[in-house]
């Protein structure tokens, strides 16, 4: 394994891995991004058997499979340079968050906009959003987002976009959302990121970021902690700020 300080150094200028670690990034986030969907859909299933003895000795193997498989990505991910934060909410959101129990049945209901080139990962995140409570748009790629995004650009309360996705990545999709409005809070979803690129997001005003794969517990909590924080401060997405990650 090589030292944290070589691998930061073969990262380029653009906060992407060099050539030799590409190929070991894109496996990365796809390993991730098909944890996603095993570990979001096992939780599904447990709901729908529980309480059944004889399954659960299946859905023991499959949550241990998972959470081994999610070590190895993680190691993968540090070899080629990514950032090792499994979440990361902007330093100014931050102050104001506060733990979130179950949402006032009297607030309004809050819109979320879920970007994912996978069908089955936005498909399983638009369920557990919508079984919290919340509503939810979907969109399969930066085109996709930007173009329900600019019927209605305040219609979003938050954005939870993906990294790595065909012809418009998550960054480019991002800073095109800025051009339209410029608060608007968004949170970045990958299996694999530089801490460079990552850290350029944030300064350019990224609210924050999870990385796949995503409990589905965590996604709600992380999303309403999100949405808390933005209504203390009165504000979307927060100006370039100097983040730590």
């Amino acid at each position: 394994m090589l030292p944290r300080a070589a691998m930061q150094k073969e990262a380029n200028d653009n906060g992407r891995p060099n050539e030799a670690h590409e190929p070991i990034s894109k496996a990365t986030s796809e390993l991730n991004n098909l944890l996603q969907i095993i570990a979001g859909t096992s939780s599904l299933i447990e709901n729908i058997w529980e309480g059944n003895d004889a399954s659960e000795k299946y859905l023991a193997m499959l949550r241990t499979s998972v959470e081994r498989a999610e070590k190895v990505t993680a190691e993968l991910a540090k070899y080629a340079g990514g950032s090792e934060r499994k979440s990361l909410v902007h330093p100014e959101i931050a102050g104001f968050v506060k733990t979130t129990g179950a949402p006032n049945a009297d607030a309004p209901r809050r819109t979320i906009l879920a970007v994912d080139d996978e069908e089955m990962t936005v498909g399983l995140a638009k369920r557990l959003l919508c079984d919290a409570g919340f509503h939810v748009l979907t969109a399969q790629s930066g085109f996709e987002c930007l173009d329900i995004f600019r019927r209605r650009p305040h219609g979003c309360d938050l954005i939870l976009l993906d990294l790595t996705m065909p012809f418009m990545d998550g960054e480019e999709t991002f800073a095109r959302l800025r051009e339209i409005r410029p608060d608007v809070p968004v949170v970045l979803c990958a299996g694999f990121i530089a801490h460079e690129r990552l850290e350029r997001m944030l300064l350019a005003g990224l609210s924050g970021f999870l990385r796949k794969p995503i409990a589905p517990d965590e996604l709600v909590s992380y999303v309403r902690s999100i949405l808390e924080g933005l209504r203390f401060m009165g504000t979307g997405a927060v100006p370039g700020v100097s983040a730590v990650v």
